[in-house]
């Protein structure tokens, strides 16, 4: 349970999302968090989740991909300690694999199926962070079904 105000305001933008069906609700919510937090210039952890989630509610791949984006380079930033004060059940090596995944979806609907292997590639090399959860056989069953589309391309 996170323990961070804007963590759960995002977990709530969430909710509108994936349990209400809610894409625009969500992504007005995501919208005016991220100027709350003050953009990509606000907290790492904020602006790595945010833009995360962000992406998810893009109807564009091309929009999707740049929030994606925003996100694996705000990771970079953050530390352990930052996500533990959050109350985040996850280590920032845990953050990795799903952000490459979704970078590398990305790249394979835009038609660039050598990026998105590089970054299927890089999300393969932080497996490890992941627990044997649900979230860790989200991302792992996620990474599968990549790599498959990949090798059907080919």
């Amino acid at each position: 349970m996170t323990t961070d105000p804007t963590m759960a305001r995002i977990g709530e933008a969430l909710e509108f999302h994936h349990q209400q069906g809610r894409r625009e609700a969500a992504r007005e919510m995501f919208a005016r968090i991220w100027e709350d937090i003050g953009g990509a210039e606000g907290d790492p952890l904020h602006v790595c989740v945010l833009a995360h989630s962000m992406a998810d509610v893009q109807d564009d791949v091309g929009e999707e991909l740049t929030w994606d984006l925003r996100a694996l380079a705000a990771a970079g930033a953050i530390t352990d300690e930052r996500v533990a004060q959050a109350g985040v059940p996850l280590s920032v090596a845990g953050l990795y694999p799903s952000l490459h995944l979704n970078v590398g979806d990305c790249y394979r609907r835009l038609g660039d199926p050598g990026r998105a292997r590089e970054h299927l590639e890089r999300a393969r090399a932080g497996i490890g962070a992941l627990g044997d959860d649900g979230y860790g056989r989200l991302i792992r069953g996620g990474l599968e079904r990549l790599a498959e589309r990949l090798e059907e391309a080919t």
